[in-house]
This record gives structure tokens, C-alpha cells and sequence, in this order.
């Protein structure tokens, strides 16, 4: 149920001044006020500032939120971080205290796809991967951002963050983090000029060691196409139902990049994944900030980070690798009671703000979407986020993408693996494969 509180104050506000009138009193007064309306644009906006400080009083107000159970749902990794949180928000607040929080592991990959089989017997408060929205949205999984919360949340996080919590123009998620993206891990005794695709190859190759990134994957690939100048991008309507699909791959631009693809397939140097945890002789990895433990340990004293490299196309130009940057947010799903979505919605502010966001890094290394957060010496200081921090100047904010198109963009990967799409293939041939991508694409939104 949407909130309620605002609407209860203006109600009122307005039964309170039609009982002292008259019919053509009235009329006279509606007559008035649609003149006020057309005059006085900034009175209006100030009585409606007013009007939210109300909402905000009025919830100060309350004392007793009643009693429940809200079930949380955050990755398994900050399963303890986020019990002792809101453990200490609770002891903090103990208007909340009659409701009994249970943290439970659920990943952000798997959280949505659970929510949407089963919106009633899902969690109240979840973690999810922003390309998951559009469809928690249209599921009826998710209530938009409390008003009391909405100003703040959109003025202290950065911008990328809620673009990826909005639809339609709503805000219906707390940023958590922007830290899902992916850059270039290297070990500098081997890789010479980490700005270079052809030099970090080469090297690797002169060295006998592995170059791993993951070219079947929907997400690592855009790298490429995106690189070049193509277009792959969904609109949804207010209800995260897909609209259109604005796709380019099947352009001069997308064969340049799929022809870069198959370069780098070819290469003896080149594995295909993008896990730290399972490369073996490695000496340059494309993955994000999330590894950065575990490439700390195979590289050493070597370990060093840097944003994604250029390549030198099959036109003769120059491209900067680009790609997807993403984020983990943080929903609260629709309730029936009012009060306890009012709860649900403070825990969940919490959980997304500057004190968590910074104690979060600290304690997992999830890099923060709150702009004060990001500023702090500690999270400035570390390499990795550095990276990322320069990668997603040259990368598309990862939007809303329906879930045939992963698989999609599996197949395309796996057709340059498995050498059913080969350097010797002629334009016309990869100008098929890419129409064909791009058409099924394209479809998907009709």
C-alpha cells in the first residue's frame, strides 16, 4: 500500500475548510483557488515544502509502530555486517523495536528471480542488481522510495546510482553501491603498457602466461561493441515493461568490434572467464572490485590496477574499451500495513547511508554510491576503486534488459569460441550474424 500520511494531512486540511461553506461558497473558493494556482507558483511550491515537513512531523510523532517480523535479504558475505547494523539502529530507535529482523543469505543475482516467483512469501527488504528493476517494477515486488527519504537519497548518492533505481520516472530503490563494474587487474612484472589490448597480448604471450576475459558474457562484451559506437539499450514504460530497443550492433561499428573479438579469441595467451579464483598463470584479468582479495594474492607485490585498454580496430582507428557500470540496490517490497512499511523503508535508508555505505567498504570492500562516502580518505586510497572510478567515465550505465538477452549475448560469444565466426569469415558473413543478434534484440520489446 502506498503511503498514507500525506494524503490523511491534505484530506483534512480540506474537509476542515468545505464545512465552513456553502455551496456557492464553495464554487467561488475552487473558482479562487484555480487563480492562486495560475499566480502564485512559488507560494504553491512553498506550501507543499510545508506540507512534507507535516509528513516528516507527523511521523516523529509516532511512538509505537506495532509488532511484526521483516525478513531481510542481503548477500551472503554482509549476512553478519547487516544484523549488527540494524541491530544497532533498532537500539537506537526503539519506536521500532517490536518487530523481529531476520537477515537472511540471498545473493543480489538470485534475489529478484525469487521476489518475482513469490512476491508474499519473499523478503520485505532485498538487495538486487540493478538490471533486475524493470522486472521487480512490473512483478509488483517493489514500493517506491518513502517521500520522507526521497530528496536526500537522490541528492547524496551519485548519479549513475539512481538513474539505475528509477523507472519511469519514480525512484523505487536505495543505491548501496557503485562498484559493479569491471577494469583491468595486471601483473606489472609482465604487462608493460596496460593501455594497450595488442601490448598487454603480446605480452602475455612472450611470457607464457594467460589473458582471461569473458567475450560470451552479455555483460563483458559490450566492452567491445560499445567501444566502437554501437547502441544496446531497452525503454520501459512506468511499469518496467519493455518498450523499445534501440540496438546498432548490425552496422560497419559492430563489425569492427566483433572482428576484435575474434582477434583476441585467437590469441594463444586468451582464456575465457572473468573469476580470479579459478585463472591459472595469469598475468591480466578483466574483473571488477570484488576479486581484488584474491588478486592480491596471485599477483603480490606485482599487483597493480588500471582502467580497460584501447585497441586499434580493423578500420585503423583507435577505441577505448568501454562497457557496462552497475550497482547493487536496495528494495523494500509493499506491504499491507503501513506502519510496517514505514519500518521497512527506515531500516532500508539506513542501510543505504553515508555511515553504512563507509562501514560496509571497510568491513566487505563494496564501494559506496554516497558521494561523502566516496570522498573519504580510505576508499580514495584504494587501487582497485581507483580503477573502476576511471573505467566508468568511458562506460553506459548498466538499464533495465530482458532476461532472453543474456542468453542471447551467450550465444553470440560462444559462435567466436567455438570458431563458427572466424578472422577468414567475410563482412557480409559477420554482418549476418550481428543483423540476426540485433533483429532477436530488437524483438524482444515488441
Amino acid at each position: 500500500m502506498k503511503k498514507k500520511i500525506l494524503a490523511s494531512i491534505l484530506a483534512a486540511t480540506m474537509v476542515l475548510g468545505l464545512t465552513a461553506c456553502g455551496a456557492q461558497e464553495v464554487t467561488d473558493a475552487a473558482n479562487t483557488a484555480a487563480d492562486v494556482v495560475a499566480d502564485n507558483a512559488d507560494a504553491i511550491a512553498d506550501a507543499a515544502n510545508t506540507a512534507a515537513n507535516a509528513v516528516a512531523d507527523a511521523a516523529a510523532e509516532i511512538t509505537d509502530y506495532g509488532t511484526g517480523e521483516i525478513k531481510v535479504w542481503v548477500a551472503d558475505n554482509v549476512v553478519d555486517f547487516t544484523n549488527n547494523q540494524i541491530k544497532s539502529f533498532i537500539d537506537a530507535n526503539p519506536q521500532f523495536a517490536g518487530y523481529t529482523v531476520t537477515v537472511e543469505a540471498v545473493g543480489e543475482g538470485d534475489a529478484a528471480g525469487n521476489m518475482i516467483t513469490d512476491v508474499q512469501g519473499g523478503a520485505d527488504i532485498y538487495a538486487f542488481a540493478q538490471d533486475q528493476i524493470a522486472r521487480l517494477v512490473s512483478a509488483g515486488a517493489l514500493e517506491v522510495v518513502n517521500p520522507l527519504y526521497e530528496a536526500d537519497v537522490k541528492a547524496n548518492n551519485d548519479a549513475g546510482s539512481i538513474a539505475a533505481a528509477t523507472v519511469g520516472g519514480q525512484l523505487y530503490a536505495y543505491p548501496l553501491t557503485s562498484d559493479n563494474g569491471y577494469f583491468l587487474y595486471y601483473d606489472k612484472s609482465v604487462i608493460t603498457d596496460p593501455s594497450s589490448l595488442e601490448k598487454i597480448v603480446a605480452d602475455c604471450e612472450s611470457a607464457g602466461k594467460n589473458f582471461y576475459m569473458e567475450i560470451n558474457s552479455g555483460w563483458y562484451q559490450t566492452a567491445f561493441f560499445f567501444a566502437t559506437g554501437c547502441d544496446l539499450s531497452y525503454e520501459t514504460d512506468d511499469q518496467g515493461n519493455f518498450t523499445k530497443a534501440n540496438v546498432s550492433y548490425a552496422s560497419d561499428n559492430g563489425i569492427v568490434a566483433l572482428k576484435e573479438m575474434i582477434e583476441l579469441n585467437g590469441s594463444k595467451a586468451f582464456q575465457n572467464g572473468s573469476a580470479a579464483g579459478e585463472a591459472t598463470n595469469v598475468a591480466a584479468i578483466v574483473d571488477g572490485t570484488w576479486d581484488s582479495g584474491t588478486v592480491k594474492e596471485l599477483f603480490g607485490d606485482n599487483y597493480a590496477c588500471a582502467k580497460l585498454p584501447s585497441f586499434e580496430g580493423s578500420d585503423g582507428k583507435t577505441y577505448q574499451m568501454s562497457g557496462f557500470g552497475g550497482f547493487k540496490l536496495l528494495g523494500v517490497k509493499p506491504q499491507e500495513d503501513d506502519l510496517k512499511l514505514e519500518v521497512c523503508d527506515a531500516i532500508a535508508n539506513y542501510l543505504a547511508g553515508e555511515e553504512v555505505q563507509l562501514a560496509r567498504y571497510n568491513e566487505v570492500g563494496w564501494g559506496p554510491s554516497n558521494l561523502a562516502a566516496q570522498g573519504s580518505a580510505e576508499v580514495k586510497a584504494d587501487e582497485a576503486l581507483a580503477a573502476l572510478g576511471e573505467q566508468l567515465a568511458y562506460t553506459v550505465p548498466q538499464g533495465q534488459y530482458p532476461g532472453d538477452y543474456w542468453t542471447l549475448a551467450t550465444g553470440l560469444g560462444d559462435s567466436v569460441r567455438n570458431g563458427e565466426i572466424l578472422a577468414t569469415s567475410s563482412d557480409d558473413d559477420l554482418l549476418a550474424v550481428l543483423q540476426n543478434f540485433q533483429d532477436t534484440c530488437v524483438g524482444y520489446a515488441q
